[in-house]
């Protein structure tokens, strides 16, 4: 497939292309491409094996998260005032000072405790739909984790439909229904806007507070220098809102899109239980939400013959990992049986999706429930996509649902 190095950057490009094309020929011919995108842009690494994704999500010694790990707008070169202070930038052991008590947040127990909540979205997000001849859904899709991460972090609901438009303006910054101006600009508001925000969050919890939601918890978290400072909990808790508001809407829409064209295999798992979970895993793999995350070299690495230089930009394209047809049988077919099924979708190694349980819970509840009360989903109007080489989301997806005769409960 022919493509110019800065269409990788191209927000547009991965919004109106099947990038999947794109991905099969650099998997088989160049599985280790230099992109130069021009423009004063840095060159950077492009890796689509998933055996090669794999490696540069996993091995720290050798691919580090410190200089950031998303392949964005700004200069890759650009200093990154959030190494060492943020999660996603940092690397062991440094990282697990700041991922273990976290862990406990969104730890099974705690999760278990938002069941009501995630059964009650789902069943509000469905029941619109259903009242409606045809809806569009997929902004209450974008809704759904907002609520349960709102909660989860104790912001207030009046603020949650502007934190959502803040998310999609830190990730789809081109895109004219986000965009404020040109994309640092975009950016840049976003970023304030959303500091500006928790640094209110932040002055309204003490170390001391009872039963504290995770802005609590993390004044409450020591690090090896003592306290976390204010900047560090405001930095991580940008990321953590930003990293459980991204993805979940993506699989939701795909999930409605999958119903509407393989119906026989959703009925398949609605009259046998035990396929809902490989359904689910095949539903991320075929997703897969979040489109590449950014590593920099350690040292000088090889790799098919070339040597990546230490300090350089290596971007792991993970939606191209997960449809490699050295690890998936058949790729590009949908297949609720699959197993085994080594996806991808939630990352790999120390930076695995910290909120991975409450997203995979999220949606076998959301699974369960439209499953009993809907028989049978039409896309019923054009589909248009965020424009984002981060995260291949949807803006609009106009639906129609027939409801089921007779429920299960």
């Amino acid at each position: 497939m022919q493509f110019q190095d800065s269409d990788l950057l191209d927000s547009g490009f991965h919004a109106s292309t099947d990038m999947h094309a794109l991905w099969a020929d650099l998997r088989e011919n160049q599985p280790l491409y230099r992109a130069e995108p021009g423009g004063g842009r840095e060159p950077f690494w492009v890796v689509t094996r998933h055996e090669d994704v794999s490696r540069v999500l996993r091995s720290h010694g050798e691919f580090s998260s410190r200089r950031g790990t998303i392949l964005c707008v700004l200069d890759l070169n650009t200093a990154d005032i959030a190494s060492d202070n943020m999660m996603a930038d940092t690397d062991p052991p440094r990282h697990r000072e700041f991922r273990e008590p976290l862990n406990k947040a969104f730890a099974p127990p705690v999760v278990a405790t938002q069941e009501k909540l995630l059964r009650d979205l789902s069943r509000d997000l469905i029941q619109s739909a259903l009242d409606a001849d045809v809806y569009d859904i997929a902004h209450k899709t974008m809704m759904f984790p907002m609520a349960v991460t709102g909660t989860l972090m104790g912001l207030p609901p009046e603020s949650w439909e502007r934190l959502t438009e803040l998310v999609m303006m830190t990730i789809a910054y081109d895109d004219p229904d986000y965009s404020t101006g040109n994309a640092q600009a975009t950016v840049r508001q976003a970023r304030h806007e959303l500091f500006e925000y928790f640094q209110k969050e932040y002055a309204q919890r003490t170390r001391e507070d009872v039963d504290p939601d995770v802005i609590g918890a993390m004044l409450a978290m020591d690090l090896s220098e003592g306290p976390m400072s204010q900047e560090q909990v405001l930095l991580n808790a940008f990321v953590l809102l930003i990293g459980a508001n991204v993805t979940t809407p993506h699989a939701l829409c795909t999930l409605m899109t999958l119903m509407a064209e393989h119906p026989e295999q959703f009925q398949a798992v609605r009259e046998n239980p035990e396929l809902r979970a490989s359904c689910l895993q095949e539903l991320l793999r075929w997703s897969s939400p979040v489109t590449a995350l950014m590593r920099y070299a350690v040292k000088d690495v090889e790799l098919h013959g070339r040597t990546i230089r230490a300090g350089e930009p290596v971007s792991a394209w993970i939606g191209a990992a997960n449809r490699d047809e050295r690890v998936f049988a058949d790729p590009y077919t949908f297949d609720v049986t699959r197993r085994p099924n080594k996806h991808l979708a939630f990352g790999l190694g120390p930076h695995y999706c910290i909120g991975a349980n409450l997203a995979k819970v999220g949606l076998e509840i959301f699974l369960d429930e439209i499953l009993d009360l809907v028989e049978t989903v039409e896309i019923a109007g054009e589909v248009r996509h965020v424009a984002s080489h981060f995260v291949p989301g949807y803006k609009s997806m106009p639906v129609r649902f027939t409801p089921r005769k007779t429920q299960a409960r």
